[in-house]
């Protein structure tokens, strides 16, 4: 990549919170570079890299659009061959174009005996038709695919292209795991906080995780430092299905997640989202245990519960984080609570077809469902009347 193209694509990288170059390329990263030495999880570090919400905006005449990428996705045995595409979309001044769909790229094997592996696979081409002849300058955006790691190397059209306008937006951050990280959804703008967030025009930086939103304080520190106007929290479920955490160590982590995010944002609206519909986890707690083959889950308490320390469920998840939020908001104000069963509750499970993450289909009802929400209407508009 030469230094034109890298700083072209540095400036129209849009959803990211930092970057990693190398000779051949710039990869987007949805944490800092320095939070990968504070956690020692390949899965983690596979998540944050992983290009949910993350996209490049230009300004262009041009008709056609061409992204030489490298992807790396994650193989898992039981996903057919199939869909291990990387999927890349494209709008023109927000209405959309057909998808590109790559294949051939590097794979990392981590749910296999004798531990992860690397197949470095080859360059491949995105590539968009625009339209558009003789129409002028547009608003290009290419949203990258949450299923993957993207080296972006190389970027070409038949007309100059320029770094898009930032556009007159509130800046939301938001937290979650594989649920909102979507790598099920069938497009990148089928990751639920990103359609959401075009329904209601907002600014969105995707910080889901796939099995990974333990509350991590490095987590809390990049959405404090972000200057963000919106802030949420979407947790519970990886806590429940990980068993990483009793009553005892959830109350404390909770309040010191929105204490950190109030150091640096101390009247930035801040909602916190309990867990959406999970059968297996509703009253039976964690871990979950996936079957290496097929793919199946199921919840299975690793131990006898103890009567004193009672492990987590769903229900009690919902509980907590409902009165956390009502005690605190006595003097925080900005502080707010969406039950995620109004985002996708017991009416929605044909849509929950691995009994714990949604469908395509579900993912956009859950997006829909945020969007006309009266708490999130309450929220935004908060953040409205701060900046007048």
């Amino acid at each position: 990549m030469n230094q034109a193209t890298l700083e072209l694509v540095r400036a129209s990288l849009r959803g990211a919170v930092d970057v990693e170059v190398s000779p051949t390329g710039l990869t987007p990263l949805r944490l800092p570079a320095r939070a990968r030495a504070q956690s020692d999880s390949d899965w983690m570090r596979i998540a944050s890299e992983q290009a949910s919400g993350v996209r490049l905006e230009f300004r262009t005449a041009a008709t056609w659009l061409e992204l030489t990428v490298e992807t790396t996705g994650l193989y898992l045995p039981w996903v057919p061959e199939h869909v291990r595409w990387a999927v890349f979309s494209s709008t023109v001044d927000g209405d959309p174009v057909a998808d590109a769909r790559v294949t051939g790229g590097s794979e990392l094997h981590l749910a296999e005996p004798g531990g992860p592996r690397f197949v470095k696979g080859e360059s491949a081409v995105a590539r968009f038709e625009l339209g558009g002849t003789g129409l002028g300058e547009r608003r290009v955006v290419v949203w990258l695919p949450q299923t993957d790691t993207v080296e972006v190397r190389d970027v070409r059209a038949d007309a100059p292209l320029a770094p898009a306008e930032q556009l007159d937006q509130l800046r939301w951050w938001h937290h979650g795991s594989s649920i909102s990280h979507c790598i099920e959804a069938e497009t990148p703008r089928g990751v639920w906080p990103v359609a959401a967030a075009g329904q209601i025009a907002l600014d969105v930086t995707n910080l889901g995780f796939a099995a990974n939103a333990h509350l991590d304080p490095f987590t809390a520190r990049a959405m404090r430092d972000s200057g963000a106007d919106l802030f949420s929290l979407k947790i519970g479920i990886n806590i429940v299905g990980g068993d990483t955490m009793k009553r005892r160590t959830f109350v404390p982590a909770v309040h010191g997640f929105l204490d950190t995010i109030r150091e640096g944002a101390p009247t930035a609206p801040i909602l916190v989202i309990s867990p959406i519909l999970c059968p297996m986890h509703e009253d039976t707690p964690g871990p979950t245990v996936t079957d290496p083959e097929t793919g199946e889950r199921r919840g299975t308490p690793s131990t006898t519960p103890d009567f004193f320390e009672p492990p987590l469920t769903l229900r009690s998840v919902r509980e907590i984080l409902r009165d956390i939020v009502q005690t605190r908001s006595m003097e925080d104000p900005a502080l707010y609570y969406l039950d995620g069963l109004d985002l996708f509750g017991a009416d929605d499970i044909a849509e929950l077809p691995d009994g714990l993450h949604p469908s395509p289909a579900g993912y956009l009802r859950i997006a829909d469902r945020f969007a006309g929400s009266p708490v999130v209407s309450s929220w935004i508009g908060a953040a409205e009347g701060s900046k007048e």
